[in-house]
């Protein structure tokens, strides 16, 4: 499985997902033009990524802002991962947001209820 990095946009993430290590970023803004053009690619990678999965996933989430379109890629491809720990494998999420965004806390509060995975919530 070969691992993806998107360089980041104005209105796009970086994205860097590395099957061999089990570690997939996401970093940035998010408020592309069409998001279900932008997260399919991704959302299709962890399908095909919860098949054969590390013992050990780290999802590290550094967003300081997204749409709420941009809402429904994330959230889908975080329930995609949701069957990786069905396998009993270790999915951790690493939430980060800045301390004064009640938002992004939220959001990652409101996914982590969806999902039934733990989060870490990390400030800065």
């Amino acid at each position: 499985m070969e691992s993806v990095s998107i360089q980041a946009t104005a209105k796009t993430p970086s994205i860097d997902f590395n099957p061999d290590q089990g570690m997939l970023e996401i970093r940035g803004r998010s408020n592309p033009e069409d998001s279900r053009v932008f997260y399919k690619p991704l959302i299709a990678w962890c399908e095909e990524y919860a098949h054969n999965p590390q013992e050990k996933t780290v999802v590290d989430v550094h967003l300081e802002h997204f749409d709420t379109s941009s809402s429904k890629g994330l959230l889908d491809i975080i329930k995609r991962l949701k069957t990786i720990k069905e396998l009993h494998k270790d999915v951790e999420v690493i939430w980060h947001y800045d301390s004064d965004d009640e938002d992004i806390l939220e959001a990652g509060e409101n996914f982590e209820h969806i999902t039934g995975i733990t989060f870490q919530m990390k400030p800065h």
